[in-house]
């Protein structure tokens, strides 16, 4: 039977709640590496507002070392950012992977989460950065020693990495894992 886009799209729509719940549940272990991935950068790249990065399941926690402000002693800010919201790309991801019952899948399913995981690591230390540079109060912000053009930089960067790169880069990594499939697609719709 040869495969039509109506019926890959279909399958596609059964396997996205399957994809969703399994990376809903499965977020701890699976952004694992994205973890890592977030705490090097944070860690290596702002040493000075970073003393650590805590995981509680899906939510990096990152500990700066800013003050809250003048009223509280000894105080330690802390900035909780959700990996979910940087990685709802992977299901997305399985989901089509799957769909395309590709005998490859497995390969393309490595290939397409280690690509995206850089993306996601971008994604939550951008926010923590966002947090703590432009949306915290007047008396933190100013503690992180960033200028006007470097906040930019950091609303670029947030943008990017919640609103174009969570939903590109799985797309992207789809079609370059599965080309085959899309000139198998392209000759059926041409041949009807």
């Amino acid at each position: 039977m040869t495969d039509t886009l109506p019926r890959f799209v279909l399958r596609v729509l059964a396997w996205l709640p399957v994809a969703f719940a399994g990376w809903y549940v499965l977020a701890p272990a699976v952004l694992w590496p994205a973890q890592l991935l977030a705490t090097a950068a944070a860690r290596g790249g702002f040493p000075d507002l970073v003393r650590a990065v805590e995981a509680h399941g899906a939510t990096l926690s990152f500990v700066t070392t800013l003050r809250p402000g003048s009223a509280v002693a000894g105080g330690v800010l802390t900035v909780d950012v959700n990996l979910l919201l940087y990685s709802f790309g992977l299901p997305l991801f399985v989901a089509l992977t799957l769909a395309a019952r590709d005998e490859r899948r497995w390969r393309a399913l490595g290939v397409g989460y280690a690509a995206q995981l850089p993306f996601v690591a971008w994604g939550a230390v951008a926010d923590f950065l966002k947090n703590v540079a432009i949306t915290a109060p007047p008396l933190v912000a100013s503690q992180t020693g960033f200028s006007a053009s470097g906040r930019d930089m950091i609303a670029f960067a947030y943008q990017f990495g919640s609103l174009i790169l969570p939903a590109v880069v799985p797309a992207v990594a789809w079609v370059l894992t599965h080309r085959a499939f899309l000139e198998r697609m392209r000759a059926t719709r041409g041949a009807a």
